[in-house]
């Protein structure tokens, strides 16, 4: 690899992809973690919604447990039911019924996305070294992995929460999967994912980022509901998750995990003008 010295811009290639697991790579709608996620608060006789437990979607999943208990309007049953806010205690209990749950849910949702492997293919053909992160811990990736594998998803690199000082929005997991991979400079990696989250910790690591909106947590259905949706509510929808990944910060948007190597390209042009994210 050329050595990069940062006094000029950088005009090199785009040398790897950073891919977010569950709802990029796998479980085409993000599926698995949101009915667990409903299921430990129900336990308590919480009600959770949908929307509530994706909105921290991508989040390590203790951080995820957290940030459904802040929410207003869950904060609010919960008092309901116990007379008070949900404190760590609460968060502490609820995560380690979440982990067995959400090991068992994963082996359901192993399945790689449609068009991964055409991408994972085309980013192979660039020369690229393809990484991951992702909010679930190093026991659910060691239930996920192998199951991905058997499917032919297997990624040089996996960086979780619990390899890190912290999970997402922080950078360190794009920043083990920089170092892991022999990859520099930073803008000349590019990270796909689909939840805000994900948009974070790539801007965060100073990353080119590509948010995913027809496929992933943001749309939040699985292929064949999207399919069979309704042509006005589908844009209804997918404009909304186009939006919070705008509003993230997102530097792109693709539909799908197939359409991120022509992104790829086109960070590629622009990084040979110097552009930087």
């Amino acid at each position: 690899m050329d050595i990069f010295i940062r006094n000029t811009a950088y005009t090199g290639p785009v040398r790897a992809v950073i891919l977010d697991w569950a709802g990029t790579a796998v479980d085409f709608g993000c599926m698995g973690p949101v009915a667990v996620f409903i299921e430990v608060f129900a336990r308590r006789g919480v009600a959770v919604t949908v929307p509530e437990a994706r909105a921290p979607m991508g989040l390590m999943k203790k951080d995820h447990i957290r940030a459904v208990c802040r929410m207003p309007s869950v904060a609010a049953r919960w008092r309901e039911a116990f007379g008070r806010d949900p404190d760590e205690s609460d968060v502490e209990v609820m995560y380690a019924e979440t982990e067995p749950l959400m090991v068992e849910m994963i082996s359901r949702h192993a399945e790689p996305v449609p068009g991964l492997m055409e991408a994972v293919a085309a980013f192979r053909d660039m020369g690229l070294r393809i990484g991951s992160t992702t909010g679930y811990t190093r026991p659910m990736m060691e239930a996920l992995m192998p199951l991905a594998r058997e499917r032919g998803y297997a990624p040089d690199f996996m960086a979780c929460p619990t390899d890190a000082p912290a999970g997402r929005p922080y950078p360190y997991m794009c920043w083990l999967n920089a170092v892991a991979l022999k990859v520099y400079p930073l803008e000349a990696v590019v990270k796909i994912g689909d939840t805000v989250s994900d948009i974070h910790e790539g801007l965060n690591a100073g990353m080119w980022t590509v948010g995913l909106t027809e496929q992933g947590n943001e749309m939040g259905f699985p292929e064949a509901d999207l399919a069979a949706m309704d042509p006005v509510r589908f844009l209804e929808r997918l404009e909304t998750a186009e939006n919070r990944l705008v509003n993230a910060g997102t530097h792109f948007l693709a539909r799908r995990i197939g359409d991120c190597p022509a992104l790829v390209e086109e960070i590629g042009s622009r990084l040979a003008l110097g552009d930087r994210p």
